[in-house]
């Protein structure tokens, strides 16, 4: 319904529509509500790839290299989500943004939940295998596919004293989604015989996922279908734009973008997926108790997470990424000393790392949005996030646990080391982003 106006004279008019202005708050709920749902079908995946799917479905491998093989496979979702972004986007100019997502998160529901439903080593062998990777592949598909726009939205409808804040509030979804597919897993590790989990129990948060994924399209479907987001949308011209054109054009953007916060996208799995596999491997810790040392890790991160939009707001956002990217440089070092210091040390690893992540994943999305040309900027983001995730994140498991495994605990940190460094180089290239937030 149209809001009305009430001129001098007294009789109420219809407001101009044109001139309607969408709060950012409420932008950001929607941005929150999609990123929480995204992140925590990823995190039911991840932690999936170390507890079970190394028994259910490598059977026939190594402890070492049955989590290999799942890493591998949980990198095919980063690798297809370009491909997801590019595909969709052709979609959305065809048939409009709602059927786009509509379809996107069609994909991810059914991707996700068809884990559930997937037959083991035991009942298929190999068939069962592909079948996994092909749902894994989906997923990467799907979330490409899912980019509503509403991330770049916010930062450019954001005041401007405010970008910093109101950029941190679509990364909370992060922490969120580990939170909750964490607690999941542990309740059901704590609760269940080791023989259930692995037969019937590790099923059940990949049920929860598909719940959660049709609140979230309808919640996200109420924002980006109404007039005034269209409407707004479009006068940011936040449409597709050509690939090949947007590369061509803007190429350099894309490149910075996706390098500005590598440190923060490798830290992203060294914390949570990454120690999860070495406990299970080579500590007689108990899993279901780590995860909750890894959930009170993720309330930390939530607070960095909030505190990181206050200090970009007063020191700007570039600056902010290059203090935490040599932060987590220093932090680097430390990973042999900590995870090889028994409870105490796995526990201070996990909380400060949880810490720095926060801090600096607040200020990781879109770092660079504003650098694009107005036509670019849809487009421009959405590959930007893909780059970010395939370059920085998409195989930081399988390089970690491979490289802890068969040349020691070292490597992580120079691993981690060059993903600080990477961030920094690509920061100096882009001084006019401080200038911009």
């Amino acid at each position: 319904m149209q809001s009305l106006t009430v001129p001098a004279h007294g009789i109420p008019t219809p407001a101009n529509t044109a001139k309607q202005r969408i709060a950012p708050g409420e932008i950001a709920v929607g941005v929150v509500i999609g990123r929480a749902s995204e992140y925590f079908d990823f995190f039911v995946y991840a932690i999936a790839s170390v507890l079970v799917f190394p028994t259910v479905f490598f059977p026939f491998a190594s402890r070492l290299d049955g989590m290999l093989y799942s890493f591998l496979i949980f990198s095919f979702a980063f690798v297809a989500r370009p491909l997801g972004t590019v595909t969709f986007m052709s979609l959305q100019q065809r048939f409009g943004r709602e059927a786009k997502l509509t379809a996107a998160l069609f994909l991810l529901g059914v991707s996700t939940a068809g884990m559930a439903f997937l037959p083991t080593y035991s009942d298929m062998g190999l068939a069962a295998i592909a079948l996994l990777a092909i749902l894994r592949f989906g997923q990467g598909i799907a979330l490409g596919g899912s980019w509503d726009g509403l991330p770049s939205l916010l930062a450019l409808n954001a005041p401007q004293h405010k970008r910093g804040w109101y950029a941190m509030l679509g990364q909370l979804g992060a922490p969120t989604g580990f939170i909750i597919a964490a607690g999941l897993f542990a309740i059901l590790l704590a609760s269940l015989a080791s023989e259930d989990f692995l037969a019937w129990g590790w099923r059940y948060p990949f049920y929860v996922a598909f719940a959660i994924n049709v609140v979230a399209l309808f919640a996200r479907l109420r924002l980006v279908s109404t007039k005034e987001y269209a409407r707004l949308l479009e006068e940011r011209e936040l449409q597709p734009t050509d690939v090949g054109e947007l590369l061509k054009s803007q190429g350099r953007n894309v490149v910075i973008g996706a390098l500005a916060a590598l440190a923060s996208y490798a830290l992203f799995h060294l914390v949570t997926v990454f120690p999860l596999s070495w406990i299970s491997l080579y500590s007689e810790r108990s899993v279901s108790e780590f995860l909750v040392i890894q959930i009170a890790g993720a309330v930390i991160a939530a607070g960095g997470i909030v505190a990181s939009g206050w200090i970009a707001d007063r020191i700007g956002r570039r600056r902010t990424l290059g203090t935490l990217a040599i932060m987590i440089g220093v932090f680097s070092g430390f990973v042999p000393l900590l995870m090889q210091g028994g409870d105490l040390g796995q526990t201070v690893f996990i909380l400060l790392g949880f810490a720095l992540l926060g801090l600096s994943y607040g200020q990781a999305a879109g770092a660079v949005t504003a650098n694009f040309e107005s036509r670019f900027r849809y487009s421009g983001a959405a590959l930007t996030s893909d780059l970010a995730w395939l370059v920085g994140a998409a195989f930081a498991p399988l390089v970690a646990l491979g490289l802890s495994a068969n040349f020691g605990l070292a490597y992580v940190s120079l691993y981690l080391l060059s993903g600080a460094a990477g961030s920094l180089a690509a920061l100096s290239l882009n001084r006019a982003l401080e200038i911009k937030d």
